[in-house]
Formats: C-alpha cells, structure tokens, sequence
C-alpha cells in the first residue's frame, strides 16, 4: 500500500499541492472549521473521486472561494446573502445562493440544482492554495459521510484512510467545528446546518443590518 503524502503547509506543499489539482487530484487541507478534502470544482472526474472517497450521494458539495469579488462571478447573494458575508466572511459561515445566469458549473457538484454554496475561509494555508488555484476549490470535509468532522490529520486517516493525493498540515484546527450552512435563495434566510457560528449571532447581524423582515424561520 502507498504510504499518503504529508508535507507541512508552506510554500512548497502549495505548488506541490497546486501541481496535483491541475492534473485532477484531490488533496487534504486544513481550513479555520475542521479540515477539508478538495478538488478543482469544475473537473468532473475529480469531483466524483470526492463522492466516491466520501461515499456521499445526492448531496450538492459546497466550495471555498478566494475573495468575495470572485463569489460575486458564481452566484447571486442578494441583499441578506451580502450582508451575512460583509459580517462574517472570511470565516466559518457557507452561504448557498443561486447561480448567476451563465454559470456552468458541473451538475456532478451540485447534483443538478442551480445553487452553490460559497465560503471565503478564514484560514492562511487555505487561502493560499486558494491563490494558487485559481480562488475556487471543493470545500467538503474531509471524513466518510455521517463520521464525526476531522480536526486533525489523523482523524483524516481515520476516517478517509489515504484516499487522497496530498495531505497538507497545519495542526489541529482552529475552531473545531463545521461551517453554519445558510440558504438565501428565497425571499429570506433558511438554517441548513449550525456550525460554528451560532444562529442568534447570524439573526443578529441581520438585525443590524436591518434585515430582519427578510427572516423566514
């Protein structure tokens, strides 16, 4: 059996990390939330190695992204969307909004609906190799469906065994808990998943922001 790669994350397990995404692998990296398994979003063979290593079914895999600028290019935030990112990004909170007409993004990703969820991580070796591949990656945990979120590498290993082409480490993450996975694509705000921001600090900024009309509880 091939023993996994591991490198530290630093400069050179970045371009080494950015050699495997370019030729379709997948590599295991540490965000601020607990630790991630990616892939380019936009390869579709890479992109099913995920679901497959995951053994995830008919469950749209959301993506991190490297600045707003470039969420603006994907999908349509609206007024509540822009405001919980101008609130708490980059950070722990995953945003599903609508894709922008034009968008073509595989229906592998999405499983065939027309929405992605978007983060912007609060996390320097994350973004980093955001920087180096282009600003979009797969930003799914890096466990088996319905496992505990990986906080480590080796609740990686546990979890995935070495499935993965790379496996970049920061140590243990910081916050330890799973994004807070929101939907705007209605009139107001739908709670997908509390993670690691609490739902009364998300109604919260709403409320300074003077959203609070377009709540849908």
């Amino acid at each position: 059996m091939t023993t996994p790669k591991v490198m530290k994350c630093c400069g050179e397990a970045i371009r080494e990390a950015t050699k495997i995404v370019t030729n379709g692998g997948l590599v295991v990296y540490p965000t601020d939330t607990v630790y991630g398994l990616g892939c380019d979003p936009f390869n579709v063979e890479a992109v099913k190695r995920v679901f497959l290593l995951k053994r995830r079914a008919d469950k749209p895999l959301p993506i991190l992204v490297s600045n707003l600028d470039l969420v603006d290019r994907l999908v349509n935030l609206g007024c509540v969307g822009r405001a919980l990112a101008s609130r708490f990004w980059p950070g722990a909170l995953t945003i599903v909004a609508p894709l922008k007409e034009g968008v073509a993004v595989p229906d592998v990703l999405t499983c065939g609906s027309n929405t992605l969820g978007v983060r912007v991580p609060k996390h320097n070796c994350a973004l980093s190799l955001l920087d180096s591949v282009r600003g979009v990656f797969v930003g799914t945990s890096a466990n088996k469906s319905g496992d505990a979120p990986p906080l480590t590498l080796e609740d990686v290993f546990k979890s995935l065994g070495g499935g993965a082409d790379l496996y970049l480490d920061a140590g243990r993450a910081t916050l330890g808990k799973e994004s807070t996975v929101v939907d705007v694509c209605g009139e107001g705000l739908k709670f997908i998943r509390e993670g690691a921001i609490g739902r009364e600090a998300v109604l919260e900024a709403l409320r300074e922001f003077q959203s609070i009309n377009c709540i849908r509880e």
